[in-house]
């Protein structure tokens, strides 16, 4: 998500893939199943017919998906575990997202949704805390949101209070996704290993 029109994204490049390996002629049908925001790496899903497509999007609404992410936090995150839940307000118009301090009236206009997601840290730096996510909900921006909320934002994440950095992207990255099959019925679990953030700890 948010690639411009004139650069290849995901999408077109698996699309390229798919007409080559398979020699498809003409238009080639590829379902998006699940995105990720442009600077955030990792795993994707698509699909290569509409039955398929179909019967993935059916497991991400009833959220029996597991999607587990990696992140590379600004500060110490405490405690150690725990699970973060909080309201997610969007202005359209303005092309905003934030999570309110209070929650009252005000912010009925917005379409509060609420946002869920446990943590846990894996290792402590000296200025930076690399943790594993696992999102109980799916909402647009919303671990990026929730750890800036924590007073802890991702590493590079400019838009969301980190300091930026140099390197394209941020330091969070879809680590591990785990679903059924769509035809074999298999349940399948891939992984991403994450980039090296070494240079940031």
């Amino acid at each position: 998500m948010g690639a411009s029109p004139d650069e290849d994204s995901l999408f077109t490049l698996a699309r390229r893939y798919v007409k080559i390996k398979y020699q498809k002629p003409g238009d080639v049908y590829l379902g998006v199943v699940s995105r990720l925001d442009l600077p955030v790496s990792g795993i994707v899903v698509f699909a290569r017919t509409s039955k398929a497509a179909n019967r993935l999007n059916e497991q991400f609404r009833n959220h029996s998906v597991q999607k587990i992410y990696r992140a590379l936090v600004e500060g110490c995150l405490q405690p150690d575990e725990a699970e973060l839940n909080d309201v997610i307000c969007e202005d359209k118009a303005r092309r905003l997202l934030w999570i309110p301090k209070r929650l009252d009236a005000s912010i009925d206009a917005y379409a509060p949704k609420e946002a869920k997601l446990r943590y846990r840290v894996l290792k402590r730096f000296t200025k930076t805390t690399l943790v594993e996510t696992y999102l109980l909900t799916g909402r647009k921006h919303q671990i990026r949101l929730q750890f800036s909320h924590q007073g802890t934002p991702i590493v590079g994440d400019g838009k969301y209070g980190a300091r930026p950095i140099a390197q394209p992207g941020i330091c969070l990255h879809a680590f591990q996704l785990s679903l059924i099959h769509p035809t074999t019925k298999e349940q399948k679990s891939f992984i991403s290993p994450p980039p090296d953030w070494s240079f940031m700890k």
